[in-house]
């Protein structure tokens, strides 16, 4: 019995599949809010078993109370959209990353994209790294065959990586097995950050702009972004050991390189180290909010 229950399935022209999800890759909501802002205006052709593939402990249902009576339970979903942005066609699959049966899962959204004749697969995401908020986003990205990618967007990392893997890296993964063409787009998010980063997901966009020809949505996300960036700038000004960092960051993007991993993780305890507290909890420098 499949996972996943398909509506109507419109007429689409060579469709290109868009994934986030939210969690595991996922820093400060980059991908998943690119995907939000692309599918605002999209409809549901396809949903997935949530019952199935969530822990509803780990993922709970939002229950509104109003004046003191419960009155509705909002339940995380995993859900396919279409929308038409510059006379392409995007399937947008965005939700948690699940908890359970990822093999299932992943044949299944296999089958769906099969069934709607999808033509490439692009997936959106965001990791943790060693640059400043104070320069542009950069973008790290993937791909399952030479010349997917446009120029100015760079493959990497050089060499063999090994790391825990997404359920979106899965998904991807199998897309290019079953000779579906994928890439992945990465940006990196300032490490220090611990709140939502709008800058990342507008990086995002542009490079899925420039990777398909076309010019996303970017809504609301422009001031967002300037906002958090205040308040990044108005933190980092008020702690000399972040400010410290800071400046380090900018000094290896302006050399346009990256610190060695050895030299980064003890650059990061450091900066860590220096920003608890007394009792060795963190005293609030060490991430910004």
């Amino acid at each position: 019995m499949s996972l996943y229950r398909l509506e109507d399935a419109p007429e689409l022209d060579k469709p290109v599949l868009v994934a986030a999800l939210e969690g595991w890759v996922d820093a400060g909501g980059a991908g998943t809010t690119a995907a939000a802002q692309l599918a605002e205006d999209g409809r549901p052709v396809a949903t997935f078993d949530a019952d199935a593939i969530y822990d509803y402990r780990s993922r709970r249902p939002t229950l509104d109370i109003v004046d003191g009576r419960p009155m509705t339970l909002a339940w995380p979903k995993l859900e396919l959209t279409t929308a038409r942005i510059g006379g392409r066609d995007l399937l947008i699959l965005s939700g948690p990353e699940p908890d359970y049966r990822w093999r299932e899962l992943t044949s299944d959204v296999i089958e769906v994209a099969k069934r709607l004749g999808v033509a490439s697969w692009v997936s959106l995401g965001a990791i943790p790294a060693a640059v400043p908020h104070t320069r542009p986003v950069p973008i790290l990205a993937t791909a399952s065959a030479p010349g997917l990618l446009p120029e100015g967007i760079r493959q990497g990392p050089e060499g063999l990586l090994r790391v825990p893997s997404a359920a979106l890296s899965v998904l991807e993964l199998a897309a290019s097995t079953n000779g579906i063409p994928a890439v992945g787009l990465f940006a990196q998010v300032p490490h220090y950050v611990n709140a939502s980063y709008p800058a990342a997901s507008i990086a995002l966009l542009t490079a899925l702009g420039r990777h398909l020809g076309i010019e996303p949505p970017i809504g609301q996300l422009a001031t967002r972004a300037l906002e958090r960036r205040n308040l990044l700038d108005a933190a980092t000004a008020n702690d000399e050991g972040t400010k410290a960092h800071v400046e380090r960051l900018e000094l290896l993007a302006d050399e346009s390189r990256l610190p060695a991993g050895e030299e980064l993780i003890a650059d990061i305890e450091r900066f860590l180290r220096e920003g608890e507290g007394g009792d060795g909890e963190p005293d609030g420098g060490s991430r910004l909010h």
